[in-house]
């Protein structure tokens, strides 16, 4: 029997229509939708709701996503820009893990030094919050 990639344990495939975030280059943080496949290193991908231009990217520049649109091979960006909006890409994208923690990331890297200063006050008020409600449980299981 011929083993299959999914067989194998893989879920996120290089295909037409497979939403991809760019990891590198001006795009950074952006996702777009593989038009076409161009070698073995390349993909054509096109991201008009999200600001990508249409271009070949390296495949080492962009990370596979679990969301998939249905497209034809070669769309042109109009019908990219209308099955991205027909499959909420851009809520379903937000709506992931992987977003919130890269909008989290950006959020912190933008943070001016008194913004610091207030979220390690905040962190502290925090934990001592949680570290008298604990010891009052651990005083009354004794």
């Amino acid at each position: 029997p011929r083993v299959t990639p999914a067989d194998m344990g893989f879920s996120r495939f290089v295909e037409v229509g497979r939403v991809v975030l760019v990891n590198r280059g001006p795009d950074e943080g952006k996702v777009a939708v593989i038009v076409d496949v161009v070698d073995q290193q390349r993909a054509l991908v096109d991201g008009p709701e999200s600001g990508v231009k249409r271009q070949a990217l390296n495949f080492k520049n962009i990370s596979l996503t679990d969301l998939k649109v249905e497209l034809g091979y070669g769309a042109r960006s109009g019908r990219v820009s209308k099955a991205f909006k027909d499959a909420d890409i851009a809520s379903k994208w937000a709506a992931t893990a992987w977003a919130k923690k890269r909008a989290i990331r950006v959020k912190r890297a933008s943070l001016n030094d008194f913004d610091r200063f207030v979220v390690k006050v905040n962190k502290q008020k925090r934990a001592r919050i949680v570290n008298k409600e604990f010891n009052k449980l651990k005083k009354a299981s004794k």
